[in-house]
């Protein structure tokens, strides 16, 4: 599971193969112990939870690298390591 990116205390992640679940393209953000699925697409939380203010930080950040992360999702459903997203600034 790689650490594509880090801000704001959210460590954001990609996993290998991770297209059964949900079914759709998606990042996991942990915070404190919290941990959230996110949809790249659309930005919808898909499970688990975080804070409300680090929910909106997480779905900023997705709208602001859409095309990064959709590419790094087709690197990591077919096996191959992703690459870093720059953080939120």
């Amino acid at each position: 599971m790689p650490v594509i990116s880090m801000f704001y205390g959210i460590v954001i992640y990609l996993y290998f193969f991770d297209d059964e679940r949900h079914k759709t393209p998606h990042i996991h953000a942990k915070y404190q112990g919290e941990d959230a699925s996110f949809s790249i697409v659309d930005c919808t939380l898909l499970a688990g939870k975080l804070p409300l203010p680090k929910i909106r930080l997480v779905q900023a950040w997705i709208e602001i690298h859409r095309e990064e992360l959709i590419a790094n999702w087709d690197l990591a459903v077919s096996g191959t390591a992703p690459f870093r997203v720059e953080p939120l600034k």
